[in-house]
Order: structure tokens, then sequence, then C-alpha cells
């Protein structure tokens, strides 16, 4: 098995895990220029964008503290950018999720971790003459 194609085996086991606690996928592994995000869906009144991270064991460390700073930051501007192409407006509540799973088989655990991060502001930046 490849490496996309264990990612979408454990983002199926994510939102199999996320919908059986009342989480609506609207869609998954939406792509644009700017990334990817694995998982956008509603859940109590939020747009949910969900980063969904797999380690098999603990020696590469904790699968949520994969989703770094500028990982973050991507994810802040697709989720800008999916946004606007929906007409989304900003009195929508948004939530930035991260679903860690770690193990195999028996030993499996998912972690659903939300409100992980908060929204990434990006300023334009400007040249000043």
């Amino acid at each position: 098995m490849n490496k996309r194609e264990v990612g979408e085996r454990f983002e199926e086991r994510a939102c199999a895990y996320m919908t059986e606690r009342g989480f609506v996928v609207l869609e998954r592994n939406f792509r644009c220029r700017q990334g990817e995000i694995d998982v956008i869906g509603e859940e109590e009144g939020y747009l949910v964008f969900a980063e969904v991270k797999y380690r098999a064991s603990g020696v590469s460390g904790n699968p949520a503290e994969a989703v770094t700073a500028a990982k973050q930051r991507k994810i802040c501007r697709v989720a800008d950018y999916y946004r606007c192409l929906r007409g989304i407006g900003d009195g929508q509540a948004v939530r930035y999720d991260v679903v860690a799973i770690d193990g195999t088989g028996e030993e499996e655990r998912i972690v659903w971790h939300k409100n992980a991060f908060d929204h990434i502001y990006e300023g334009r930046r400007h040249k000043w003459r």
C-alpha cells in the first residue's frame, strides 16, 4: 500500500469516527493551489476544517504534533479560499480540528482535537516607496 492509500484509509477511519459523534462530512480532500484540507464538515453550528494525522507507533511522535505552525498557516489559507469559493461569509463560525490516529489494529487510538488551533491571519505585504 502506498502513502496516499494509507492516508485515504485513515481519513476514512477518521470520518467514520467523527460521523458517529454527530459530525456531518461536506467534503474530503479539498484541493486548490494553496494546498489541501483532509475533511470539511459541520458540527454544532461550526464549519470545521479537519486535518487527519496517522502514526503507526509513537516512535515518530504524537500524530497531532505533526500539524506544525507552517501546516496550520497552509490550512487557514485553503480554508479562506474554500469559504470565498463557496460564498461563506464572515458570520459563519469556523473551527480547526486535528484527528490523530495512533497505532494499528487492536491498539489503534483515535483522538479528536476540537478547536486544535486558531485561525492564522495572513496580512498583505506592502512595498513602500
